[in-house]
C-alpha cells in the first residue's frame, strides 16, 4: 500500500505533534519530579529536626530515670526504717501492756 504525498505529508505532521505531545509530557514530568525532590528534601530535614529533638528527650528521660531510680532507693530504705520503727513500737506496746497489768494488780 503506497501513500500519497499528501498522506504522507498528514502522517507526519502527526507522528511531528505526537513527538512534541510528549516532549511536553516529559517536561510536565520532569518538573513535577523536581517539585517533588524538593518537598523530600525539604521532609528529610524536618525529620532530621525531630531526630535530634528526640535524642535530646531520651537523654532527659535517661537522666530522669536515675533520678527516680534513686528516688526510688531511698523511699525503699524508708521503708526499712519505718518497718523496724514498727517493731520497736509492737515491743514498746507490749512492754506497757506489761506495766499497766503490773499496776493494775497492785
Amino acid at each position: 500500500m503506497t501513500m500519497t504525498p499528501q498522506e504522507l505529508e498528514r502522517k507526519v505532521r502527526r507522528l511531528d505533534n505526537d513527538v512534541q505531545s510528549i516532549y511536553e509530557l516529559l517536561s510536565t514530568i520532569s518538573f513535577t519530579q523536581t517539585r517533588h525532590g524538593g518537598r523530600l528534601d525539604e521532609l528529610d530535614r524536618r525529620f532530621d529536626a525531630i531526630d535530634e529533638r528526640l535524642a535530646l528527650v531520651d537523654e532527659r528521660l535517661a537522666g530522669v530515670d536515675e533520678r527516680l531510680a534513686g528516688v526510688d532507693e531511698r523511699l525503699a530504705g524508708v521503708d526499712e526504717r519505718l518497718a523496724a520503727h514498727d517493731s520497736r513500737f509492737d515491743t514498746v506496746d507490749a512492754k506497757l501492756d506489761e506495766v499497766l497489768t503490773l499496776l493494775r494488780e497492785r
